[in-house]
């Protein structure tokens, strides 16, 4: 069991229905805001129980809780097979965020709400050198996470490798390539590929990957982190598909 934490996270859990809920830790004193309402009838209607506790003691889980945390069981990670499972369902060419050896929350928590956000099918991660779905990265992304379908896999190597075999292209972000991704067709079945924080996407992956792409960079600064160049492309590739 773990504990998550912020009104958003908590309301966001309740919402998706995906893992159990055990119980619902409420704030002596919080104030009746209209999403505190909104979460105690959510709870109400699913029959989770309420405790009321000291603000000390929701603290002491983090001191982001905003007066509400809920206790719930492991987070619920899909298949590949589900993503494509998500696309096929919408009548959609799957769109798909791969992270290599992301293991940052803050950049995980952004791009899992960007994704969403932008209607990803799915984001996949790998097993080592990668943060998980901690709570977090939860609250990082606004309970984002608790309604994207994520993927833990072993080697990303071999889940880029069967998601080509899908036919659905493959592209890498790194800051030297020679395309933009303004210059890219990003309209059809893609997987983008955003690294870490410090080194980027791995050789292995670039090569592994159909094309690489760069956000261009215009002003002195040298690059911006993985959140904000993976949301640039994410939403270039929407652009492009509702154009």
């Amino acid at each position: 069991m773990e504990y998550l934490y912020s009104r958003q996270a908590v309301r966001e859990c309740l919402r998706a229905r995906r893992r159990p809920i055990y119980r619902l830790l409420v704030g002596e004193g919080v104030e009746d805001a209209p999403i505190i309402r909104e979460i105690r009838a959510l709870a109400q209607q699913q029959r989770v129980p309420l405790s009321a506790v000291r603000r000390d003691a929701l603290n002491a889980i983090s001191a982001h809780a905003q007066g509400v945390a809920l206790e719930v069981g492991d987070y619920p990670y899909a298949s590949l097979d589900e993503i494509f499972g998500a696309a096929q369902m919408r009548n959609e060419p799957p769109f798909i965020l791969i992270l290599d050896s992301l293991q940052d929350p803050q950049n995980f928590g952004n791009l899992i709400r960007t994704a969403e956000a932008a209607g990803l099918h799915g984001v996949v991660i790998g097993t080592r050198r990668s943060v998980g779905v901690t709570p977090a990265v939860v609250n990082a992304s606004s309970g984002a996470a608790e309604h994207m379908r994520v993927a833990q896999v072993v080697n990303l190597a071999r889940a880029v490798e069967a998601i080509q075999a899908r036919d659905v292209w493959v592209a890498a972000l790194h800051g030297e390539a020679q395309r933009a991704i303004y210059e890219a067709d990003l309209r059809g079945a893609l997987a983008l590929i955003v690294g870490s924080e410090g080194e980027g996407v791995s050789r292995l992956l670039r090569e592994r990957a159909d094309f690489v792409l760069r956000v261009p960079m215009r002003g002195q600064v040298a690059s911006l982190n993985a959140a904000v160049a993976g949301a640039v492309a994410i939403y270039e590739a929407l652009r492009q598909r509702h154009a």
